[in-house]
This record gives C-alpha cells, structure tokens and sequence, in this order.
C-alpha cells in the first residue's frame, strides 16, 4: 500500500482492520477502498480466521467519500470509474464482520457500516447520508439499506435534510446493533467479534448468508434456501461435535469442517 490508510492485526480467530485517515476524518478514498477489499477477500479466505472486526478511530469511523476523488469527475468518467464494483466485493465477503463505530459515520462512511453485519456503536456516534449538500445522492446503498433498517419515513427525512442520527436514534431505528459507553467502544466490539468467533465457521457463514437473503428474495424463496443451508449443517463434522458438546455438557471444540 502507499499509504498506510489500513492498519491490520490479528487477535485469536478475529482479524481487525482500522481505518487509518484521522487526517480527513478517515474519509474514503478509492485507494482506500480497492486495498480494504482486498484485504477483507484475504481474511475471509484465511480459515484461522472466524470473524473481521473493522474500525475507525475514536473521532470517526469514516466521515464520508473522499470528495476530492470525484469532485471534477463527468458523468462519463463515473461511469467509466465503476467504483461500486469494489463495494460488490466487499458485499460478498462470506464471514461475520462486525463494526466497531465511534464519532462519524456519514454518507459513505454510514454505507460502509451497512455492509457490517454486527454493529456496535459508541454512545456519542452520529450517523448520516448528507449527500444531498453536495447536489447528489447516495451511491452505494444509501437510499436502499438505510431504508431497509429505518423505514422510509426516517429514510426520507434523513437523506432529504441532510441531518444526522444520535445512537439512540440509530438503534431505535434499527440502524445498529448495540450501544456501548464512549470509553469502551472498540473493546466491546471487540469482544462481541471474539464471542462470535468462538461458534462454528460453517455454521455462521450459513447464518450470515440466510439473514441477508431475507433482504434480498421472496420470503417463501428464503424459507426454502434457510432449510437447504439447515440441512447442509448436518453434513459437518462441527454439527455433530456441537450437539455432542451439548449432551455431554461441554464447550464445543469447532474446526470448521
């Protein structure tokens, strides 16, 4: 990388990534962005590892986009760009990724987070797709997750005036997962990334992949992909030594296999 941006380690089955921009606010370049994929592909191939934890800083998780990317930019050469591709990529992770959030998180910063699947926030976070200043809208799920976790009216009030959500909006929303006091927002997720990575990899990249299939396919469509995935389970040898664990009143030692 060019720029250290990504700040990277690896805690027991859990693999952190930090934003590292505190500069612009951690805003989000297209370099940025392309090396986080990257990364995130590399994790989520990598079987010691069970779950990514992916932070900001204290002051922001990510503030936005990187203006500065785009702001000469044609139509045209957006087009050309096609930088959602890269969020595809980040999208399609299979693996639990859990957010650690404190400060800012707008426009494609709040995005970001939506790609998360366990968001712990601190209490004096903020949230927001203030696009709308800029004389565009969001680009990478903005107008469509948003709306999913906060319904439209809370949708169009936020994306149309450009005002931020406290925490206690968000989750009252639905926006996130949990509240944490501002002093212990990255440790507590942290620990809920390690609570999680201690379940089975099979069976969480199956869970994962179910629940987001709930916001894409007809329900019955859904119902139908849960049972084959539940089935699937029982081909595993973590099934087996899960409930075993449970009947001799045990941990259960997964393998992911």
């Amino acid at each position: 990388m060019s720029e250290q941006h990504l700040l990277h380690e690896v805690d027991g089955n859990v693999a952190i990534i930090r934003i590292n921009r505190p500069k612009v606010l951690n805003a989000l370049s297209l370099p940025l962005m392309k090396d986080l994929a990257t990364m995130m592909k590399q994790y989520d191939s990598d079987d010691n590892i069970h779950v990514i934890l992916l932070s900001g800083s204290e002051r922001a998780w990510a503030a936005g986009a990187d203006i500065g990317d785009m702001a000469t930019a044609s139509s045209d050469e957006m087009r050309k760009r096609n930088q959602f591709a890269i969020w595809e990529q980040i999208k399609a992770i299979k693996k639990p990724i859990v957010a650690a959030v404190s400060g800012f998180a707008l426009g494609g910063g709040c995005e970001l987070m939506m790609h998360c699947d366990i968001i712990i926030a601190s209490e004096n976070a903020l949230f927001g797709q203030p696009e709308i200043n800029l004389g565009i809208i969001p680009g990478a799920g903005g107008t469509q997750r948003f709306t999913r976790a906060v319904g439209k009216a809370t949708a169009m009030d936020v994306v149309l005036s450009g005002r931020f959500l406290s925490a206690k909006e968000a989750l009252s929303y639905g926006l996130i997962s949990r509240i944490v006091p501002k002093e212990h927002w990255f440790e507590s997720a942290l620990e809920v990334a390690a609570q999680v990575a201690t379940k089975g990899p099979i069976a969480l990249r199956a869970a994962k992949a179910s629940i987001l299939n709930s916001q894409e396919l007809p329900l019955s469509q859904a119902l139908s992909e849960e049972r084959a995935l539940f089935y699937e389970l029982f081909s595993t040898n973590d099934q087996t030594e899960g409930m075993t664990a449970f009947a001799e009143k045990r941990k259960p030692n997964f393998t992911g296999t």
